[in-house]
């Protein structure tokens, strides 16, 4: 898609540099909050950097002016919208609908990229295996806020003001650098902290299972949303990502495949009860019909994922 200007909300976040990388618009901007960390040179060199508060209304409106399209990915995460409910409501709700109504404003139906997750779906109904059809019953603030974003994308775009597509994520691994509250964050550390040397104590039982997709392969899946022509989507434009479902216990047999006789900090499991809490109300599996029927990516396997994190972060420590 040839645009002139993209704004990406949450784009000094880890997806939205890996975005940025990969975006080959005119005009690039990356909005995030003042304590952000700073773009690394090579993104810093085609975009522009924007900080501020998604809250706030009329500096989102400003940002809004000129643009093609919109990624929205900057969000309170599941573990810290659990101890603030307040704050999770207000960047999350408040924060996308700003983004919303800013591109409603512009009156030419951008394009709005939005990133949700599989945590809309949970409650004692919830399937085996969640669906694009499977009601959303979140049990976490983080998933009620996705699903209300969810509906409103599917509103707006049927008013005409955006021509939205919603990116339900499974749970994205492997991040680089320091843990964020997610509570998600130990799908990425049990591979991280030990290729790094450090020792890590997982905070769920082993046999705890969740979809996963790779950080290659859902920038690749962002970046084919985007691209795509919203008709091919029809009046449902939130769709779940392809994923693998994995176990701790596959986590660390992969990691000791991947890693060969690369020394490895230890690893101990002591289950966490709040964290625990918030993964059993998760799906443990999830399917995802329309976005294979669409060609978006999928990984072939969880050892694949963890070497690319290989190649990208640790025998590439400057990525």
């Amino acid at each position: 898609m040839s645009v002139t200007r993209v704004v990406v909300t949450g784009g000094l976040g880890f997806l939205g540099v890996s975005l940025a990388r990969r975006l080959a618009a005119e005009e690039l901007v990356l909005f995030d909050a003042p304590a952000a960390a700073d773009p690394p040179a090579d993104v810093a060199a085609h975009a522009e950097v924007v900080r501020g508060d998604v809250r706030d209304a009329p500096l989102v409106h400003e940002l809004a002016q000129g643009a093609a399209a919109v990624v929205h990915l900057a969000s309170i995460v599941s573990g810290q919208g659990e101890q603030d409910f307040d704050l999770a409501l207000s960047v999350n709700l408040d924060g996308g609908r700003n983004v919303l109504e800013a591109c409603r404003a512009l009156g030419t139906g951008p394009r709005v990229v939005f990133a949700s997750s599989v945590a809309v779906f949970g409650g004692s109904a919830m399937p085996e295996v969640v669906t694009d059809r499977t009601r959303h019953t979140p049990e976490t603030t983080y998933g009620t806020t996705k699903a209300i974003l969810e509906l409103l994308v599917n509103d707006y775009t049927r008013k005409g003001f955006v021509d939205g597509r919603t990116a339900r994520l499974p749970t994205v691994i492997v991040r680089p650098g320091a843990a964020n509250p997610a509570a998600s964050s130990f799908a990425s550390a049990v591979f991280r902290e030990p290729l790094a040397g450090r020792d890590y104590t997982v905070p769920v039982g082993p046999e705890t299972r969740l979809p996963v997709i790779g950080a290659r392969t859902v920038v690749a899946c962002l970046a084919k949303l985007l691209e795509l022509e919203g008709a091919a989507l029809g009046d449902d434009r939130a769709l779940t990502l392809p994923s693998l479902a994995v176990t701790v216990r596959d986590m660390l047999e992969s990691l000791a495949r991947v890693a060969g006789d690369r020394p490895l900090g230890t690893v101990t499991i002591e289950p966490d009860p709040q964290i625990e809490a918030i993964v059993s109300t998760w799906a443990r599996r999830a399917s995802s019909e329309r976005a294979d029927e669409l060609g978006l990516p999928r990984d072939a396997s969880l050892d694949e994922i963890v070497r690319a994190y290989v190649a990208d972060y640790v025998d590439s420590p400057s990525a």
